[in-house]
């Protein structure tokens, strides 16, 4: 079979070379010419991953016998838009797509349903400060259909939020606004598979993230299993579940992440797609279930392996697991270390780098600027943590000064 796979950077890697190992031919969609991805493709297009129309004339062109994505948001809207325009294998319908990719729908069916989050307001350009005066400073304010951490400030005035108003409507398609209120919380990522309407949870992690002036949310680590899941495993499963259902979500990957503060837990947003944080790689190992390979077969239309599926337990992995997505900077890259050093480690399961020498590395906004990642698996706390850290001790980006520009006070606070 052959398969479009929307996206062609780090996070849509692994599910193309799974593609290619199980046997189908790949075409990449992604307007970067030198998209990493690409050079694993049988054929490829610089068809931007949230143009519809011009995947939909790729997906013609090479006559695709289905249309997927992995580790990004908005092009799960594009894909499923294209497989229903073709008549294709859909595990996701366009409503259910938007949905989940769309702020101001998904935001909606929230307090359609009942489920818990945080208080909010779509906002138009021409807003009223008096339409924010029932709200808490400070203000989180999102575009409605990005990804990324793109255009999200945490800012104290209505004031600051006309601003930044234009920059948040550059990372979106929409012309309104989403604004929260604030919530200390941690966060905890969702990872599982719905099957015929059923959702599975295969991992809860601990979202790490630190803020850097007014730039948010943004995430260095995932560590499982939460510190979390003990007391909230119940109340995880069943908003989950009712999320599945009010969705209508049917079958594929869930990926959502909630807030647990003083006021309890929140959903902070929902995806139907396999994490950003690797979780692709990591699942077999960590869980047994290779979800890239259920990704692809459900995709193309073939049938899944369940049994690994139906008789795993979150609740009896007893498995620790950190996903580093680290950063560095800003400098111009002098020298680098090796991946395979890092992979030679004990416990590493994989390792790769944004950067390579000669670039520059920019300021931290957005999740876009991470380095790079590892991934280490351990079979108890202490035995994780020194794996991290003998990592870290490896890891260099030396600049021209000689200065190694790793943050790695980012990436191990546990």
């Amino acid at each position: 079979m052959r398969l479009l796979i929307l996206g062609g950077g780090s996070a849509q890697l692994s599910l193309i070379k799974k593609a290619k190992e199980l046997g189908h031919e790949v075409v990449v969609s992604d307007y970067y010419q030198d998209a990493p991805g690409k050079k694993f493709a049988d054929f490829s297009s610089e068809s931007s991953t949230f143009d519809f129309e011009a995947n939909l004339k790729t997906a013609k062109k090479f006559e695709v016998d289905g249309v997927l994505t992995a580790g990004t948001d908005q092009p799960v809207y594009t894909a499923a838009r294209v497989a229903e325009n073709l008549n294709l294998k859909q595990y996701l319908s366009a409503e259910t797509a938007e949905a989940v990719t769309n702020k101001r729908v998904m935001k909606k069916k929230f307090k359609k349903a009942a489920i818990p989050t945080v208080k909010y307001k779509i906002l138009a350009a021409d807003f009223s400060v008096k339409s924010l005066n029932n709200f808490r400073r400070p203000f989180v304010v999102k575009p409605l259909d990005s990804q990324g951490q793109r255009g999200v400030f945490k800012l104290d005035t209505a004031a600051q939020i006309r601003e930044k108003f234009n920059e948040v409507l550059s990372y979106s398609r929409e012309d309104k606004i989403l604004v929260e209120e604030y919530y200390k919380s941690d966060e905890i990522t969702v990872s599982g598979w719905v099957l015929n309407g059923e959702a599975k949870l295969l991992t809860v992690t601990d979202r790490l993230r630190f803020e850097a002036g007014i730039h948010i949310g943004i995430c260095s680590s995932h560590l499982f299993p939460s510190k979390h899941l003990k007391d909230y495993f119940f109340e995880i499963q069943n908003i989950s579940k009712k999320i599945v259902s009010e969705f209508e979500i049917k079958n594929g990957p869930l990926y959502f992440q909630f807030l647990i503060g003083e006021e309890g837990l929140k959903v902070n947003e929902i995806a139907c797609r396999i994490g950003g944080a690797y979780e692709g790689d990591f699942m077999p190992e960590l869980t047994g279930v290779d979800i890239l390979e259920m990704m692809v077969r459900l995709s193309a239309g073939l049938p899944l392996k369940q049994k690994t599926l139906q008789n795993y337990s979150l609740q009896s992995n007893h498995k620790y697991l950190s996903s580093q997505l680290f950063f560095a900077g800003p400098g111009k890259i002098e020298d680098i270390t090796d991946e395979f050093e890092l992979l030679d480690l004990e416990g590493v399961l994989k390792a790769g780098f944004n950067y390579q020498i000669g670039d520059r590395i920019p300021d931290i906004e957005n999740a876009t600027a991470r380095a790079g990642y590892f991934i280490v698996l351990a079979g108890n706390r202490v035995e994780l943590e020194e794996r991290v850290t003998a990592v870290y001790d490896k890891l260099k980006i030396i600049d021209q000064n000689g200065e190694n520009l790793v943050y790695r006070e980012i990436g191990e606070n546990f």
